[in-house]
């Protein structure tokens, strides 16, 4: 015991770790921010003004999440850079798909013991999917919690807020005959690693292995960050090209594209009109997937989907290709409530 009594520091928290990562990432936090944006970090609170953010009548729109077991394999292969961008797309492709503009954003990081170096690299990344998608990073919370996780382990979670004039959210006027245009991924994003890491343990290999379809390693190519589609989404949004979008997260296509159709509409999606990134090619061989569990747990090459009229195809094309997305018309809204996949991905 020391001699003055048992301190924090000997429960194993440092305070002095903690103020030493709030300055750190004072500059992040600083360059992410935008017309609305009241105050730094440092407060009981973030604030945000809607009316200088340029609103009259706003209703807010809220999304909060993870990165699931993507965070493990992040930790395992000790490259910690793109899981902040992860948690900030997969709030704020959620808030999109709202029709909402994102506006700010704050993190939970909890960890056994705080390593600065390690949770500014985190945080520099959420700063940077901040700074993509247009989005303030205001405040958030890192926890020093020993006991409760090992030295090294640590999980995040976040919360974004955006907004949107009232009665201008999505979906809307969802049609039969409107056009589905799918959005390319990069990669894996943030789901079924899970099943991920079951594919590389079973099949012996390691993180820092030799990526068989790209250059580089397994964990550098399974680690590509979420792709963000929010500017896209806005500017394409605004100029009334947008009927619905759906994010592809958990659940694939197969799940998530009735999430953006009303009772009563369903969705024909072409498979032959993209072809499969080969990392989900690697998956399914070397896991023996099925083309159904394929299109369930990951999404397959397609991070967003969006529902367009057939007059706004061109418009909305160009706007997604404007904001650097890899556009295919993949489908349309058909009678029904389900999800038709026509042709092969595998």
């Amino acid at each position: 015991m020391a001699t003055g009594g048992l301190t924090y520091a000997d429960a194993g928290v440092d305070i002095e770790a903690g103020n030493a990562l709030v300055e750190r990432i004072k500059p992040a936090s600083a360059r992410t921010s935008r017309p609305g944006n009241v105050a730094g970090l440092g407060g009981f609170g973030g604030m945000f003004d809607l009316r200088a953010a340029g609103y009259e009548d706003p209703i807010i729109v809220a999304a909060t999440d993870g990165v699931g077991t993507k965070l493990k394999v992040a930790i395992e292969a000790g490259q910690l850079g793109g899981v902040g961008i992860d948690l900030v797309a997969m709030c704020v492709n959620d808030l999109v798909c709202q029709g909402a503009e994102p506006l700010f954003f704050l993190d939970y990081l909890a960890t056994g013991r705080l390593d600065v170096d390690r949770a500014a690299q985190v945080i520099e990344g959420i700063a940077e999917g901040c700074a993509r998608s247009g989005c303030a990073l205001i405040g958030g919370e890192t926890a020093e919690m020993p006991g409760m996780y090992a030295d090294d382990d640590f999980d995040l979670a976040g919360f974004a807020v955006g907004a949107m004039e009232r009665g201008r959210g999505l979906p809307a006027g969802v049609s039969e005959g409107d056009v589905l245009l799918g959005l390319a991924s990069d990669g894996v994003h943030s789901n079924g690693y899970s099943l991920v890491r079951r594919i590389v343990e079973e099949h012996g290999c390691s993180w820092d292995d030799a990526c068989p379809w790209a250059a580089g390693s397994l964990g550098e190519a399974l680690l590509a960050p979420t792709r963000l589609y929010v500017r896209g989404a806005v500017n394409a949004f605004r100029e009334g090209a947008l009927r619905g979008l759906a994010h592809i997260t958990g659940g694939g296509l197969t799940e998530n594209v009735p999430r953006a159709l009303p009772d009563g509409l369903g969705a024909e999606i072409d498979l032959g009109t993209w072809d499969l990134p080969p990392v989900f090619a690697w998956l399914a061989e070397t896991g023996g997937l099925a083309e159904s569990e394929l299109l369930r747990t990951f999404n397959a090459g397609i991070g967003m989907v969006a529902v367009t009229p057939e007059a706004s195809l061109d418009s909305a094309a160009a706007t997604f290709a404007e904001a650097g997305h890899r556009v295919f018309r993949i489908g349309r809204v058909v009678a029904g409530n389900d999800v038709a996949f026509q042709g092969k991905l595998l």
